[in-house]
């Protein structure tokens, strides 16, 4: 296995141009110093309240334009420093954009009491007599709508300027983990030593060398074990952190202050974790199925990864899997398809994984210019599919921008996922097609494993997590102390009862959770899992060219924020406020399992 390359060594065609967003540095720092000025200007925008329609839209206008300028910034120096994280000048730029946006909120951290004090029959009164007020419409509601949590302005000012400490856990852990944490080196497949990163983790737990399997679990999970008190204390502080902010705005919960915003019960939480745990026993029959038929004696969880059918081999270069996404998403039409070019032919996506890169992948975009790609691409069938959910995420955001105005378009995290699993499993259906269409055995027996793979990992392990953060934070408000040991046994117990008897737990387990950078935002894993649900609905209308499906959907990605998620769903024909999606989900999987197991057995 090949060194990895510098970030000056990337092959320029395969990284994302930044500069649609700044074309040097020199022109981020001017704006910078603009944005300096404007946050230092908004708290003297409270007296234009005093002035009507015409003064609350004046204070709007200013928001926004400030706001869309940090966010511009922000998004740069953040996106520059994920293409190296050991790179000072943008770990410095990221670290002042974000001292900046802590200085804009407590700058006008005055908005909402002072609007909440005007009342919302007044400014409803505004919206009907100034139609520019129209846009702010759904934020000014948003706003009234926590009355009951705003506080005084002098409190609102001091929560929004211990924004920056707040932020403490998360960078310390990103730090340690992204930056300082050095890896023991591995033998590889071919017998030579191979150097361990977090992107080239999972490629080695899909090797069919167990050796090597086992070695990239121990070296991963060992080197969190070594610095797993300090891990515990960051985690142990953000959830902390994330309590005190609850208590502040007089929540009973960190669960219920989480949820509020976006109007999503607590029943909609607490159902999916009960759904889940009622198909456990098809989620323990198919480890089993797992440990049959990789003919293991015991199997373990670096075991859980790699294929128990002949993999697909794909080695598909990056160009290949665009041109793959492409056709899988065409029931989507052909105007999708043709604003889906932009991210390849613009230079969308950054592609490959270089020394001190951010790992894993995402999607980010500002409104200022067009959505980004981050990747770690290495040609498996993971990796294509990822490339497909990053985009799913990228087209949700262009075209809710599109459609919306700036206070307005952005998606809650709710929503946030079904556009990128959508994407997925339309992909994986081509592909199946494909399979059958070539009589294709072995290709299809994989693609079904990955079907079952894919709800595994996103509806049955991140509904897991989803209750490891429910037992955390419950013990952090009984007034417990989040320790290493209490945390590690919670999260031992909870593999115990998700994975089944037929699992064989180990030293390094207890571990794991430690490696799950989404629990320093509270609340946010079960998104997977609901989104996970809500795709699988949306993907079987469309495939069955249900009347206006496609249609429905696209009304979906551009709806952005316009109504609460649960609305904007149903809009698009889908009621999340049942358990029914999760339990089609979860009969998915049973069907899935069934059809791998008739497969195996005419092998």
């Amino acid at each position: 296995m090949q060194e990895l390359r510098s970030r000056a060594q990337a092959d320029e065609a395969y990284t994302w141009r930044l500069e649609d967003l700044y074309e040097s540095d020199a022109l981020w720092e001017a704006d910078f110093s603009r944005a300096e000025a404007e946050a230092a200007g908004l708290a003297a925008l409270e007296g234009k309240l005093k002035g009507g329609a015409q003064g609350l839209l004046e204070i709007l206008r200013a928001l926004e334009g400030s706001s869309l300028l940090l966010e511009k910034l922000y998004a740069y120096a953040r996106m520059r420093r994920d293409e190296d994280n050991a790179n000072p000048l943008h770990q410095a730029q990221t670290d002042r954009a974000t001292g900046l946006l802590v200085r804009h909120e407590t700058a006008s951290s005055f908005f909402g009491p002072a609007l909440i004090k005007l009342g919302g029959e007044r400014v409803r009164g505004y919206i009907a007599q100034e139609m520019a007020l129209l846009p702010y419409a759904r934020f000014l509601e948003k706003q009234l709508r926590m009355e009951m949590h705003t506080l005084s302005p002098e409190i609102e000012n001091l929560l929004a300027a211990s924004g920056e400490m707040a932020d403490a856990p998360d960078t310390i852990y990103s730090m340690l983990t992204e930056a300082d944490f050095v890896f023991p080196e591995i033998t590889g497949e071919d017998g030579q030593k191979a150097p361990m990163s977090h992107g080239r983790y999972r490629l080695f737990l899909e090797s069919r060398n167990r050796e090597v399997r086992k070695a990239a679990y121990e070296a991963m999970h060992g080197q969190y074990k070594a610095f797993s008190n300090s891990i515990a204390a960051a985690f142990s502080a953000s959830v902390k952190k994330d309590r005190f902010y609850a208590q502040a705005r007089k929540f009973p919960t960190t669960l219920e202050a989480t949820l509020f915003p976006n109007s999503i019960p607590a029943t909609v939480y607490d159902s999916l974790i009960e759904a889940v745990r009622r198909h456990l026993p098809a989620f323990h029959r198919y480890v089993a199925l797992r440990k049959r038929t990789l003919k293991l004696d015991e199997l373990h969880f670096y075991d859980l990864y790699v294929q128990i059918v002949p993999p697909i081999e794909l080695g598909l270069p990056y160009d290949e899997a665009a041109r793959l996404v492409r056709q899988g998403l065409k029931p989507l039409g052909e105007t999708y398809l043709a604003d889906l070019e932009q991210a390849f032919q613009n230079r969308w996506i950054d592609v490959y994984e270089n020394k001190g890169k951010t790992t894993g992948a995402y999607s980010w975009g500002t409104h200022s210019a067009h959505p980004y790609v981050l990747l770690n691409y290495n040609q498996t069938l993971d990796s294509v599919f990822t490339l497909a959910h990053e985009l799913g995420h990228s087209m949700h955001s262009f075209y809710s921008n599109k459609a919306q105005p700036p206070m307005q378009a952005d998606y809650p995290l709710f929503l946030a996922e079904i556009a990128s699993t959508t994407n997925e499993a339309l992909l994986l259906d081509h592909m199946k097609k494909q399979a059958e269409e070539r009589g294709d055995r072995a290709a299809l027996l994989a693609l079904v494993n990955h079907e079952l793979e894919q709800i595994k990992g996103t509806v049955f392990r991140q509904t897991m997590f989803a209750e490891f953060e429910t037992k955390a934070h419950a013990l952090a408000q009984e007034g417990q102390a989040l320790t290493k040991e209490l945390l590690c046994e919670i999260y031992k117990t909870l593999n115990e009862e998700y994975f089944g008897e037929a699992i064989s737990l180990d030293e390094f387990i207890p571990y794991e959770w430690m490696r799950i950078p989404h629990f320093y935002r509270a609340f946010y894993v079960y998104q997977y899992a609901t989104g996970y649900s809500a795709a699988v609905a949306f993907s079987r209308s469309i495939l069955a060219h249900e009347d206006g499906a496609a249609e429905k959907y696209l009304g979906f990605l551009s709806a952005g924020g316009s109504k609460d998620p649960l609305d904007v769903l149903s809009d698009a024909g889908l009621d999340m406020r049942s358990p029914a999606a999760v339990e089609s989900c979860m009969q998915a999987f049973e069907q899935a399992l069934d059809r791998l197991e008739a497969l195996l057995k005419e092998g």
